[in-house]
């Protein structure tokens, strides 16, 4: 059953917080959920931590990419970089777009959300 998106804090710092920490529920109910759902269901507790830890490394990794870490792929000509933008949409219209290189840091969300703390604004009805 999908959740339902709250609606957006009125104040604007409180609305970029509040679109990054729907981003990475996004990511944690999605991506991270998804590979969790695929461990095999009879393997050993100690190999079962090992998925775990690989998957939270994993999209530890891309939150890094997410916030810069790596940086681009270039010569002295081009610059391949990858970008996220967090995009809020009222009625099918932008109305605000945040990329996660300017954000707080994917990375400093994701030791909360991995407990399962999505801000105080909440992101979705419980």
């Amino acid at each position: 059953m999908n959740k339902e998106l709250t609606n957006p804090p009125s104040s604007e710092r409180d609305r970029e917080l509040w679109m990054q920490h729907g981003a990475g529920y996004i990511i944690f109910e999605n991506i991270r959920k998804y590979a969790i759902n695929r461990i095999p269901a009879d393997i050993d507790e100690t190999l079962r931590e090992v998925h775990l830890k690989t998957i939270d490394n994993t999209i530890y990794g891309m939150m890094m990419q997410m916030d810069g870490i790596f940086g681009p792929l270039e010569n002295e000509n081009y610059r391949l970089d990858l970008q996220t933008n967090i995009v809020l949409y009222k009625n099918d219209e932008i109305i605000e777009e945040l990329n996660t290189l300017d954000g707080d840091g994917m990375c400093m969300g994701f030791h909360g959300w991995i407990e399962n703390d999505f801000g105080s604004d909440d992101v979705v009805n419980h």
